[in-house]
């Protein structure tokens, strides 16, 4: 666990979780500058210590995770990873506040922390802390928000035929989808398939919530589904989607490839297998360099990729990737990806 110093808040309604999260976050090298009891003292601690990242409980009496955000975006922008339980309520209300501008969640560490089971649990709350410090809120590019596609074109996209769009993203991308799925026309080329990385109990709540808000029918994944022109179909969390053939894709529970299961470039590496040039790969923000391999396989296979401007990602390294390994047919920023998408699919690649 190296890398420059990260300075952490820790914001728990429970004197034990806070005493939890510090100890696991100061013996992988994060410094914990403070903490906060409830929502209600989050903004003044922050903007008292101004702290690189903060954790942030989701569930609180009084002042909750998700109100606490949004009063802390508004006052003093600052990275936060959200702790969520697993239950339905957990999971709801962290898609929640992952689309309000937080940065990251992960499960709540356990009350008792086994010792076979520490150092597993620090590394990845440290990860995933560590790499939210580095993330960028609150930019101007990311306040613009996406406008919906001229009609006339949204007309034409809805009477295409193709491509297949393959959306994957990471870090930041639950806020990415939000404003992007929902502009997007129905039906859409042959189908939408979505390989956002979070957590097994994440994806369902996020595929929820974007449904609500869609033109097209967004749901989680399931073995053996149809893929359709009116549908966006979401990879659950801990499993690889596959595109199986043209019109059926397939989940498979292989070993995870670079620690990611779902991997966005399995998805997009079966997606050109089928579809051949009939293949528009969407890269959004995210840290790692997954997607490039897929959209190496996109664009042999004649396909067309696109990636996120670094202006408008909250970490650029998904799509760094692409377009560093000349992969990238357009660069777009956030707010101009659904008109991007919608060109692409009307004109047929």
């Amino acid at each position: 666990m190296t890398g420059p110093p990260v300075r952490a808040l820790v914001c728990d309604d429970s004197v034990l979780m806070r005493r939890i999260v510090t100890d696991l976050l100061t013996s992988g090298g994060v410094e914990v500058v403070g903490t906060a009891r409830d929502g209600s003292e989050l903004v003044a601690r922050v903007e008292e210590l101004r702290p690189d990242v903060v954790t942030l409980d989701v569930e609180m009496p009084g002042v909750d995770g998700i109100a606490a955000l949004r009063q802390l975006m508004r006052a003093c922008p600052t990275p936060v990873v959200m702790l969520s339980s697993l239950t339905g309520t957990g999971t709801r209300a962290t898609v929640q506040a992952l689309a309000a501008g937080a940065v990251d969640a992960l499960q709540k560490p356990p009350m008792r922390v086994e010792r076979a089971a520490w150092e597993a649990i620090r590394d990845e709350l440290v990860d995933r802390v560590r790499a939210a410090a580095a993330a960028r809120v609150g930019t101007p590019g990311q306040a613009t928000a996406p406008a919906a596609p001229p009609a006339a074109l949204a007309a034409r996209a809805r009477s295409a035929t193709a491509p297949l769009v393959v959306i994957a993203t990471s870090t930041g991308g639950p806020r990415a989808l939000h404003a992007v799925v929902p502009q997007l026309p129905s039906p859409l080329g042959v189908g939408v398939l979505i390989v956002q990385h979070m957590p097994q109990g994440f994806t369902r709540a996020l595929a929820e919530r974007l449904d609500q808000a869609s033109a097209l029918t967004v749901r989680e994944a399931a073995d053996g589904d149809e893929i359709r022109p009116d549908t966006a179909l979401i990879a659950p969390g801990g499993l690889h989607l596959e595109v199986a053939g043209p019109g059926r894709v397939r989940l498979s529970d292989a070993p995870p490839v670079g620690a990611l299961r779902p991997r966005a470039d399995i998805t997009l590496a079966t997606a050109a297998t089928a579809y051949g040039r009939r293949v528009l790969g969407v890269v959004l923000t995210g840290m790692g360099n997954d997607a490039e391999a897929g959209a190496r396989d996109v664009k042999a296979a004649g396909g067309r990729v696109l990636t996120e401007d670094e202006s408008t990602c909250v970490i650029y390294g998904m799509p760094r990737a692409v377009e560093k390994a000349g992969l990238a047919d357009a660069v777009v920023p956030l707010d101009v990806m659904p008109l991007a998408i919608t060109e692409a699919v009307a004109r047929g690649s």
